[in-house]
This record gives structure tokens, C-alpha cells and sequence, in this order.
């Protein structure tokens, strides 16, 4: 029975991503979930599945896990979701949602897993000529907030298709619940050492900016590294900002609007390379210093040591005709007679 249940699951996740592969893939996509070590945690799941009872309920008395582990404002994830929509209203709902009683509101429940499930039906009543018809098929269990965000955690495990990104922001939600690094390692399927990698770059880079870029699909390590690299010149994020709100960035997939942030990003760095604070040249002849010039973005100043004051009364003297020579010399139409 635990392995039909998680067989089902995986195939309809496959089926509704609309992926179309060969046996060959599906053989090696089973054997991926088997091995990763979040399964380890599904027996449990399993178990518990068997002895709940599955029931219909109005979807629009069911609120979202109060724990985002997706992104909303993607068009990857609009895509995903228009397909699990078109696959529910003509084969049905396949695998039930996990809900909790509401805590704070009466015969209302809240979603432990399933919230694309749950969206795409909420999507079907909206075309519904009787949507008071439309139900959804659901487990109901009493949760804790702690219990809710490993059931939503183990579902994120056996689907395996969370962004990079996506996961660095679900381990921030796992340490809001009171979870620490080494806790999430069998939930997440990863070490201690790349879940503290995760935190590095969610630190680094601002929450706003982050859920601006997306999902960014086929995005991994190396590149949001890099970004949070860049981050840490306090300029980059202004300049980044700048440009989330343009209509190339916005008309963007997520994979183009990360370059783009790295580009503008980067454009503050080698600014900051490019112009030195300053720049100091000394007038000497051999060991014996006249002068010294310092130029920086305020201006330019020459300082004559007092021992080269004969020198300075010398140069006074002579400005007048040092600036003839010189206009005379940078004025194209100047000819000498």
C-alpha cells in the first residue's frame, strides 16, 4: 500500500508538470526520489495517510499554509499551474491536499501541502457555472505549526522541483518555525555545510530583491553566489533596485532578470574599481621634492613644501604666462605669427 501511495504521487506529479519522458527517464526519476534521503521521512507520511480518512470540502473555506515554499509572481509557475488545471478538470483531482483545522477561524481548515492543487481547483470554480459544486478531496489531521511545516517539507521532498533559490528561502521559513541547521538536513536532503551556504546568500541578498528575480529556473549555486558576492557593496542593492521595476526587467523570464540584477550590480563594483579616491603626483628632480598634486573627485590641489618657497614665488610669477602656453596650446584655432 505505501509504495502504491508513493507511486501515485510521483506520477502525478510527472503528469501534471506535462513532462513528457521516456521509460528510461522514468526509471531513473524513480530511483532519484528513492535515493534521496528525505524518503527516509515518508514511511511515516505514508502511514499516517492510511489511517486518515479523505473527505470533500469547499476550497474556499481552506487558506494557504501560512509558510510560503513557492513563488507566486513567477510565469514558470503560472505555466506549471494553467497545466495542473487543465489536468484536474478533465481527469480529476488524483492525489488529495493536507489540511489542519484553521487555528483562528471556525469550520475554516489551512493547507499543510497541495496549495497548487488546491489553486488550480480554486481556478476551475472561477469558470464554473456552478462553482458551489466544486469541491476538493483532502486529509484533515491536527497539526502544530511545527508538524504543518514538515508535512509541507517532506511533500517539497518528494517532488524534488523546487529552484535553488526556492529552497534557500524555504530553509529561512524552516528557521522562522524553530528549526535549527541540523534539523533541516533530512528535510531539505542536503548537509549542514550547503544548508549554511543557503543562509549566506539569503543574507546577503535582500528578500524584496530576491522575490523581484523569481524562481529562476535552471539557476543554481554558483550564480546566486556570485550575485550575493556583489551584494555586499552597499551601492549594488540600490543600483539593482533601479531596475526591478523597469519594463525589460518585469517583461523578463526569472533566469534574465538575475542577469540582469548581476549586471547591474556589477556595473556599481567596477565603478568603484574604475574611479581610485586618489591620486597623488609628486614634481621632483632626482631626490628633491618641489611639489606634490593630489586629484580625487572633489578637485585638484598642488602643495609646495615651505623649504621650496623660492620655488612657489618662482611659479607665482610665472602662472600668468604658464596659462597663455597653455590656452595657446589647447586652442585648435590658435596659430602663432
Amino acid at each position: 500500500m505505501k509504495k502504491s501511495i508513493l507511486q501515485r504521487m510521483a506520477a502525478a506529479e510527472n503528469r501534471t508538470e506535462s513532462t513528457v519522458v521516456s521509460d528510461a527517464s522514468d526509471k531513473h526519476s524513480l530511483a532519484r526520489r528513492h535515493s534521496s534521503p528525505v524518503i527516509s521521512n515518508v514511511g511515516r507520511a505514508l502511514t499516517q495517510l492510511t489511517e486518515d480518512s479523505v473527505i470533500s470540502l469547499d476550497p474556499d473555506r481552506i487558506d494557504r499554509s501560512p509558510y510560503r515554499d513557492r513563488f507566486g509572481n513567477d510565469e514558470d509557475a503560472a505555466k506549471e499551474l494553467e497545466a495542473l488545471k487543465v489536468s484536474i478538470a478533465s481527469e480529476g483531482q488524483k492525489i488529495p491536499v493536507l489540511v489542519r483545522p484553521h487555528p483562528t477561524k471556525p469550520d475554516h481548515y489551512q493547507l499543510a501541502y497541495g496549495y497548487r492543487r488546491w489553486a488550480a481547483i480554486k481556478a476551475i470554480m472561477t469558470e464554473a457555472d456552478r462553482p458551489e459544486t466544486i469541491k476538493i478531496r483532502a486529509y484533515v489531521r491536527e497539526l502544530s505549526d511545527r508538524q504543518l511545516i514538515e508535512e509541507q517539507s517532506l511533500e517539497n521532498g518528494v517532488r524534488e522541483n523546487l529552484t535553488w533559490i526556492e529552497q534557500a528561502m524555504w530553509a529561512v521559513q524552516l528557521k522562522s518555525a524553530g528549526l535549527s541547521h541540523r534539523a533541516m538536513c533530512p528535510i531539505l536532503g542536503t548537509s549542514e555545510a550547503a544548508i549554511s551556504h543557503l543562509f549566506r546568500v539569503t543574507e546577503a541578498v535582500p528578500e524584496d530583491i530576491i522575490l523581484a528575480i523569481g524562481r529562476a529556473k535552471g539557476v543554481g549555486r554558483p550564480k546566486w553566489t556570485a550575485f550575493a558576492e556583489l551584494l555586499k557593496d552597499p551601492s549594488s542593492a540600490a543600483r539593482v533596485r533601479k531596475i526591478i521595476n523597469t519594463v525589460e526587467f518585469r517583461g523578463a523570464d526569472s533566469s534574465s532578470r538575475i542577469a540582469q540584477a548581476i549586471r547591474a550590480a556589477s556595473a556599481a563594483a567596477d565603478k568603484v574599481t574604475a574611479e581610485p579616491t586618489e591620486e597623488i603626483v609628486d614634481f621632483a628632480v632626482g631626490d628633491r621634492v618641489f611639489g606634490r598634486m593630489k586629484s580625487n573627485s572633489a578637485g585638484t590641489t598642488v602643495s609646495i613644501p615651505k623649504q621650496e618657497r623660492a620655488f612657489a614665488r618662482w611659479l607665482a610669477d610665472r602662472m600668468p604666462d604658464l596659462l597663455n602656453e597653455y590656452n595657446n596650446h589647447s586652442d585648435p584655432t590658435h596659430q602663432e605669427v
